[in-house]
């Protein structure tokens, strides 16, 4: 490094954010394939399996708003039961809300919109990193990786409909919760983190074997960080912790802050 010149810490987590983000450009890719071979089956034109894409743009909940569409639900069902689906989305915007406080509530209302798995896994890792929001780094994630490969994978799907008779020969049902497993791994950087994701998945795969899916979703969700919360630190995370005290203390001049 030439002498001098200060490390961009920025930069650095920016490339690592396009590198990690090559592989959910194929996942999204790949589920949304999917997606249109199902609403394709269910019925969809293009234009109604594309729209619900754009509109709703929420992976899970479109393939259980396609089954409950099959199963005769009325509409109102189908918003209700996918609506419950989606309440794990309160948990990620908590989890973002203190990084975007200062963001303009339109802009945060988009942020919102295109807030999925992928662009939370993405977005909250790049931000940790730097310590600050960074509204670049959350549209490469959102827009870029997930929400233009998903709807033209959709497209593609919904037009190729009955080519692929059985996606799951080929492995593509596997690809989202594959990849989403592979980001959480980063995450575990201590004991806390640890418990919290091996609670979290136990506590899900019971309730949601036991009684519904989704609300093995919620119940992990919630009570995997409570009991991660709820375990002792080790040595590696006090000293983490001592050193972010220590960086509030010093007063960071609010330009170094700005989420752009």
């Amino acid at each position: 490094m030439t002498a001098g010149v200060a490390p961009d810490p920025v930069g650095a987590s920016r490339r690592r954010l396009v590198l990690d983000g090559l592989g959910i450009i194929a996942t999204a890719g790949g589920f949304g394939l999917v997606y249109g071979l199902a609403a394709r089956g269910a019925g969809f034109s293009p234009i109604e399996a594309s729209a619900m894409s754009v509109i709703v743009f929420a992976g899970a909940a479109q393939f259980a708003a396609v089954g409950y569409v099959l199963g005769g639900f009325s509409w109102l069902g189908v918003v209700v039961l996918t609506a419950f689906l989606n309440a794990r989305h309160v948990l990620y915007s908590a989890a973002l809300a203190p990084y975007l406080a200062e963001v303009p509530r339109p802009i945060r209302a988009v942020l919102a919109h295109l807030l999925t798995d992928e662009a939370f896994a993405l977005s909250i890792a790049h931000f940790r990193r730097i310590g600050r929001a960074d509204l670049w780094g959350y549209w490469w994630a959102a827009i870029v990786t997930t929400f233009i490969p998903w709807n033209l994978a959709t497209l593609a799907g919904v037009l190729i409909g009955g080519q692929i008779p059985d996606p799951g020969r080929f492995g593509l049902d596997v690809i989202f919760p594959a990849a989403m497993a592979g980001l959480a791994v980063g995450f575990v950087t201590g004991r806390r983190e640890l418990v919290a994701a091996i609670s979290g998945a136990v506590i899900g795969v019971a309730v949601g074997l036991a009684w519904d899916p989704a609300a093995g979703i919620m119940a992990g969700g919630l009570l995997g960080p409570l009991l991660g919360l709820l375990t002792p630190p080790g040595r590696d995370e006090h000293r983490r912790e001592a050193s972010i005290d220590l960086a509030l203390t010093l007063d960071v001049p609010s330009q170094d802050r700005d989420p752009r």
